[in-house]
């Protein structure tokens, strides 16, 4: 008896489903991207629930007539490509006649629609895939499609939705991308029939942009144009000064639709080199246009990957588009004293804010207004107390050492080998700094270098972590600083203001997705605040760790550690370094940081005796 059976169509577009439906916001892709390829100047996407409720997505395209209606919820079904061709030549964003049949196998599906030659509309109800209802009606010209109860029959699937702020994060992302593509259309976003973005038609991209990507994008925004015949380019990207975390902020558009490509990821941020450091990335919209037959758009079922039969000629294109315009900005900044070769580009000095308290800055602070705040001696009385004071617990414990090769260097980097004959950090003679990046102490014969920012993160880290027991110190900002977030963003920061409370934090809501911090832990000092806070977003959802509220603080205090910490190039006292040697003694970790780099590391009499050949 035969294996092999023919799938039942019900199955078979539930299968499919799985491929193009993956959570509500890919249904509202899928839904948005017929609505473009209608002509439609308005759209509004109505959402209850975070999606498990309803989608509903209404437009004012050119409609269906009555016979293709019917036809678009067939598989297979599309007017976007006739010919073995077109496959190969798509100029539309829907195109495989997937989505429609695909999400109303797996939800309780409603369209209404009336093309604009026709007098009337026809309006159609669908469960599980299978037609239950087709009406003429009175209806506006253009397409409505509603989505009730979206997994209803396939709870297995339903089970792997996130919460319904997740999901409505997911969402909102997917319009802002949508809007970003297509400027000279309306979107409006409503949840829970509660309006939470109009962004209206604008005939300038670039105010577009700003609405969408955040009013700091305004200062210093950077034009990109480019046209060799073969590649198109328009954009609109940060300056080097307005950079995030991770590149959430980047979006790529390649004939106009977004996409997701390293190759021109890759390219975009080497026409930035020399001006990020490592960990930074812009922000910006960067449009692409080559030939239709010449870009691959049918590589993924989402349709949000694309394969160009020349990647090569697109990435040195991208790049030299992206560094010529930097370098056009730097060149009216600077004027032409300098060969553009020569040129410096120079960061722009962080922002100081005056805050309330019961102390002054010490002269040692007057000095360094631009570095983190130093490790103090009660004996001040000015100056506040230590940073990171912990009750006395005994030193790290020792461990083997590793072997060296024949010329008696370490085949591994130096590492934490058997700390020293004494048990605690504070019993370290200690000798000085070496480029004042690193702490040089002798222990008898062996040498111990400690990483000073290392060291210090890992103990404001576990200063931090004692301090959420009782509210942090804090120190009130004299004229709150207001930050603007998008609206997964914003319910998130919102979702976690009671936890970064208890680490010294006073931020509330201040209309729309925009917030004003008010207080900020003391440890921080004069720390850029704002791009902490937005770290701390990013890295919530970067990781995923939104939805668990102990992961998340853990790692909002690991960014406040490495924020508040001192820095490389930071010349200590001696003074300073017993204290901090003293606190490593009080940590429960004192030999890694929260981040896992080692604070510190040994080299023994016989490194240096084999280094030198004195023994072999």
């Amino acid at each position: 008896m035969s294996q092999i059976r023919i799938l039942p169509e019900i199955l078979s577009n539930k299968i499919a489903a799985g491929e193009v439906v993956e959570r509500p916001a890919s249904v509202v892709k899928e839904l948005l991207e017929n609505s473009l390829d209608a002509e439609s100047t308005k759209v509004v996407v109505e959402i209850e629930k975070g999606g498990r409720s309803l989608i509903r997505v209404s437009d004012n395209g050119i409609g269906m007539p009555p016979d293709d209606a019917l036809l678009s919820i067939e598989r297979y079904a599309t007017s976007k490509i006739y010919k073995n061709e077109d496959l190969f030549s798509i100029q539309t964003l829907g195109f495989r006649g997937e989505a429609l049949p695909s999400i109303a196998s797996v939800s309780r599906f409603f369209l209404i629609t009336r093309h604009r030659e026709a007098d009337t509309g026809l309006e159609l109800l669908m469960a599980g895939g299978k037609i239950q209802k087709v009406t003429e009606i009175g209806a506006p010209v253009g397409t409505q499609v509603t989505v009730r109860q979206l997994f209803f029959n396939t709870p297995a699937r339903r089970k792997f939705l996130k919460g319904i702020q997740t999901e409505m994060g997911h969402i909102a992302d997917v319009v802002a991308a949508m809007a970003l593509g297509r400027p000279g259309v309306q979107f409006k976003l409503v949840h829970n029939q509660k309006l939470l973005k109009n962004w209206v038609a604008v005939s300038n991209p670039e105010d577009r942009v700003i609405h969408v990507l955040g009013p700091e994008l305004k200062k210093g925004l950077i034009t990109v144009q480019h046209d060799d015949g073969y590649a198109q380019l328009e954009g609109w990207l940060s300056s080097p000064t307005v950079t995030r975390k991770t590149s959430r902020g980047m979006h790529i558009y390649i004939n106009g639709r977004a996409a997701r490509d390293r190759v021109i990821q890759h390219a975009l941020f080497e026409g930035y080199a020399g001006r990020l450091v490592k960990g930074q990335f812009p922000m910006g919209v960067l449009f692409i246009r080559v030939p239709f037959d010449r870009v691959d758009v049918n590589v993924h079922p989402a349709k949000n990957e694309v394969r160009f039969s020349d990647q090569k000629r697109v990435h040195d294109t991208v790049r030299s588009a992206v560094a010529h315009a930097l370098q056009q900005v730097d060149s009216q900044k600077w004027g032409r004293r300098f060969p553009q070769e020569n040129m410096l580009f120079i960061k722009e000095k962080p922002k100081t804010y005056q805050k309330t308290g019961t102390w002054t800055a010490s002269p040692q602070q007057e000095a360094k207004k631009t570095s983190a705040p130093l490790l103090k001696t009660a004996s001040s009385p000015s100056d506040p107390p230590p940073i990171g004071i912990l009750p006395n617990r005994p030193g790290p414990q020792t461990t083997a050492v590793k072997p060296a090769d024949g010329n008696g260097f370490s085949k591994q980097e130096p590492d934490q080998t058997s700390l020293w004959d004494q048990t605690r950090f504070s019993d370290l003679k200690v000798i000085g700094q070496y480029q004042d990046i690193y702490i040089v102490c002798e222990s008898n014969q062996d040498l111990i270098l400690l990483d000073q920012h290392a060291a210090h993160e890992r103990i404001l880290y576990e200063k931090l972590k004692q301090s959420r027991k009782v509210t942090a110190a804090s120190q009130g900002l004299l004229i709150p600083e207001t930050i603007d977030l998008n609206y997964r963003e914003a319910k998130i920061l919102e979702k976690f203001l009671p936890e970064l409370a208890t680490l010294g934090f006073e931020i509330e809501p201040f209309g729309g997705d925009t917030f004003a911090i008010k207080s900020v832990p003391t440890v921080l000092g004069e720390r850029e605040i704002k791009t902490l806070v937005v770290e701390m977003v990013e890295k919530w959802i970067e990781d995923g760790s939104g939805d668990a509220v102990e992961k998340a603080i853990d790692d909002s205090i690991k960014l406040m550690a490495c924020h508040g910490s001192i820095r490389a190039n930071q010349r200590l006292t001696d003074m300073e370094i017993k204290v901090m040697l003293e606190q490593l003694d009080a940590c429960e970790n004192p030999s890694n940081c929260p981040h896992g780099r080692p604070t510190w590391i040994k080299l023994d009499k016989a490194f240096f005796e084999k280094a030198f050949k004195r023994i072999v």
